[in-house]
């Protein structure tokens, strides 16, 4: 008689789970942004792409937000119809991120606690990471368990400006960006967890998409000191400003966070 194998078990409605996964990236990205501001480190007098940059990414945590909510408020029609408005933006995010990195860099305004080479690589990876995800969780729509988990990945890539403005990342120099991620990857690690104590296995989509997300930390490391992240930077800031700054030391500490003797 032949034996029947195991099956893992379906697993079951998650939607409230995930909208509230959605809300306290939301409230991260709200408390980081918001931070940033009360301390006086941002002004509405920036350069307007500075502006439209903010709109873009802002925009798309309300509408990663409002996807979430449609979804756990059962308008399932809703969120499918807005879905590939979705998957347009990201393509916008990966323009508008991309050409914010390029203009920091050039201008020799990267953040101080990353080397600027690095800075370039990160923010290029990240935004390309965060669509690559999506664009996947897009294509596997019609398996709801797989599209959900891999657009909570999606969106834990572009967690890293947040963080790095709730983290003391001036003090976890040089290990500021994996601090960072490591706040990142709290999101993922929730869902994991959730998965283990609600239905006892983790979904293959949480592992494909922590996997892939720290490949792109990896990457970062290892791509920014070759030709490739050298080139890259020469290539970004010939002819501006940034062409002055050492691409790989970390720049001058800004009075606030400059070490006493």
């Amino acid at each position: 008689m032949a034996s029947i194998a195991p099956q893992r078990p379906r697993i079951i409605d998650d939607r409230r789970f995930f909208f509230a996964l959605a809300v306290a990236m939301a409230i991260v990205n709200v408390l980081g942004f918001g931070l940033q501001f009360a301390m006086g480190r941002s002004t509405f007098a920036a350069p307007a792409l500075v502006h439209v940059h903010a709109l873009v990414f802002v925009a798309w945590v309300g509408f990663f937000v409002f996807q979430s909510w449609l979804v756990a408020s059962g308008r399932i029609s809703q969120h499918r119809r807005l879905g590939w408005l979705g998957a347009g933006w990201a393509a916008v995010m990966i323009v508008i991120g991309i050409a914010m990195t390029v203009s920091v860099v050039r201008a020799g305004r990267a953040p101080f606690f990353f080397l600027p080479g690095y800075f370039l690589v990160m923010n290029v990876l990240a935004v390309l990471t965060f669509a690559g995800l999506l664009w996947w969780g897009v294509a596997r729509r019609r398996q709801t368990e797989w599209h959900r988990r891999l657009v909570m990945c999606a969106m834990t890539a572009i967690m890293g400006p947040a963080f790095g403005r709730l983290l003391p990342a001036p003090l976890m120099i040089p290990w500021s960006a994996w601090g960072i991620f490591a706040g990142m990857m709290l999101f993922p690690l929730a869902g994991m967890v959730h998965d283990v104590r609600r239905h006892g296995w983790v979904h293959p989509a949480w592992w494909y998409g922590v996997a892939i997300l720290i490949g792109m930390q990896v990457t970062m490391d290892l791509v920014v000191l070759t030709p490739i992240g050298v080139g890259l930077y020469a290539m970004v800031t010939a002819g501006a400003p940034g062409a002055q700054v050492a691409p790989f030391a970390y720049p001058p500490f800004p009075l606030p966070f400059a070490p006493t003797a």
